[in-house]
């Protein structure tokens, strides 16, 4: 019989399931898009039903391709923040899964009193906007949503839960709801009064990779049966200890929907410093890795060159090799300037494209320079604002499925240090296998992660 870890990365824009060896063999991957529905003006939801239906979908994919016989130790799951299922007392999800990109609840935190507004950059090192789990909340109640007596739970969070697990909020999820004060990941008060609410709109605060539970999912395969289940946490993270970057100094580049910037620390910033960030956009809250913290900064800019993309035609790989090979055919930056062609939204509180051409002789690949030279400046805000208040990196590590294209690795590498592509396809699931070997191996988490790590992570220098 073999014996098996599985990681489950749900994205913003696919599922993920893969399959491990107890010491880090990556055995098999399987994927889904993640099944949201677009809406207009940027909104975009699934149904909780659909969440778990794409888990079990996958699981049943994995067991028809794994020799008979085997069984399933643990199941991580990881994925992305700010969007989750409020459930009530009854287990019943009460709305939607919201995107976290979705602009719904903006015109709800913006009109909470000026008192908590002003506090809350510094207590929950987020800013004020629409992204924080409490800006869908109040949404909801506005809605009609009753949310006293309710549970939120992020989207990895609910999967372990719909799985077997019981109601956990997992620290570096939770940090990102606005509902944490980041001086002692525990529940802030003031924003459980602006909901209307006590402590258990939270389930139980857990760390990453403690188990919290066993698979009891008739649904899923036989062999996936009384898994130790455990929450790996928010997936930027996980895919940044995936590769190794762990380190202060360390800048870690996740370029997905999302583009995300993550600077390990060793503790928290003090109040004032997270209020700085938070303005210009930036968190300090807690990392899936014990004890420590994370400053992490992200833009929209995959969401907006997938738009590009989309515009121009280009759904699939063979578009996207195409456009690319035209792409580094151009000058790093392309030969018509901003005042020619212009591409804007990436920033986190916006995320609407806008093309403003002003210029003639335009091509498919001068628009996706535009897009590329238009995310270097967002993350070029981000570097400037986080080296005032940390020591500046000395190197990068880059991944995310924007990264295998050329024209993109070239544009980051005129910007950011030292840059270093890892060639792992899959780092979040495949972290989130590592919390699933970490919550059934007595060890500390650095011995299991040496070990399971250890199977070669190759990454390539490109300039």
């Amino acid at each position: 019989m073999s014996d098996y870890v599985v990681g489950v990365d749900m994205g913003s824009t696919s599922t993920k399931l893969l399959v491990a060896t107890p010491d880090g063999r990556q055995v098999l991957v399987v994927s889904r898009r993640s099944p949201w529905t677009n809406l207009d003006h940027g909104r975009a939801e699934m149904t909780a039903a659909q969440a778990i239906a794409v888990v079990r979908d996958l699981a049943a994919e994995a067991d028809a391709r794994l020799e008979d016989g085997y069984r399933v130790l643990a199941l991580g799951v990881s994925g992305m923040a700010e969007a989750g299922v409020l459930l009530d007392a009854e287990g019943t999800a009460l709305a939607p899964i919201m995107a976290w990109f979705d602009p719904r609840g903006a015109a709800q935190i913006a009109a909470t009193p000026d008192a908590f507004r002003a506090e809350f950059l510094g207590r929950t090192g987020l800013p004020v906007g629409p992204l924080a789990s409490v800006s869908k909340l109040l949404h909801l109640r506005d809605e009609g949503v009753e949310l006293e007596g309710t549970t939120f739970l992020n989207v990895p969070e609910y999967v372990v839960h719909a799985l077997g697990g019981p109601r956990v909020a997992e620290y570096s999820l939770v940090s990102r709801t606005g509902l944490i004060d980041q001086d002692d990941s525990t529940p802030w008060q003031a924003a459980l009064d602006v909901l209307g609410v006590d402590e258990t709109i939270l389930g139980r605060l857990v760390s990453a990779g403690e188990a919290v539970g066993t698979i009891d999912d008739p649904l899923l395969p036989p062999g996936f049966h009384d898994a130790a289940l455990t929450v790996a946490g928010h997936d930027h993270l996980v895919s940044a200890v995936a590769v190794g970057a762990t380190h202060t100094g360390q800048l870690y580049d996740s370029m997905g929907t999302a583009e995300a910037l993550v600077r390990v620390l060793d503790d928290t910033l003090p109040f004032d410093a997270r209020e700085r960030l938070a303005r210009a956009g930036i968190n300090c809250v807690r990392h899936v890795i014990p004890g420590k913290y994370v400053l992490l900064a992200g833009t929209k800019s995959g969401l907006l060159m997938r738009r590009v993309l989309q515009l121009l035609g280009i759904t699939d790989a063979v578009g996207r090799a195409r456009i690319d090979d035209e792409t580094m055919a151009l000058p790093a930056d392309g030969t018509v300037s901003d005042a020619g062609l212009a591409v804007s939204g990436a920033r986190n509180d916006d995320g609407v494209l806008k093309i403003v051409a002003q210029s003639d002789g335009l091509s498919p690949a001068e628009l996706f320079a535009a897009s590329l030279r238009h995310g270097n400046d967002m993350l070029a805000e981000c570097m400037a604002v986080m080296d005032r208040e940390v020591a500046p990196p000395t190197s990068t590590v880059l991944t995310g499925g924007w990264s295998s294209m050329a024209s993109v690795v070239r544009s980051r590498s005129s910007l950011l240090p030292a840059v270093t592509v890892s060639t792992h396809d899959e780092g979040t699931a495949y972290g989130a296998a590592l919390f699933a070997a970490f919550s059934v191996d007595p060890r500390s988490f650095e011995d299991v992660a040496e070990t399971f790590l250890s199977s070669p992570l190759l990454t390539t220098e490109r300039s």
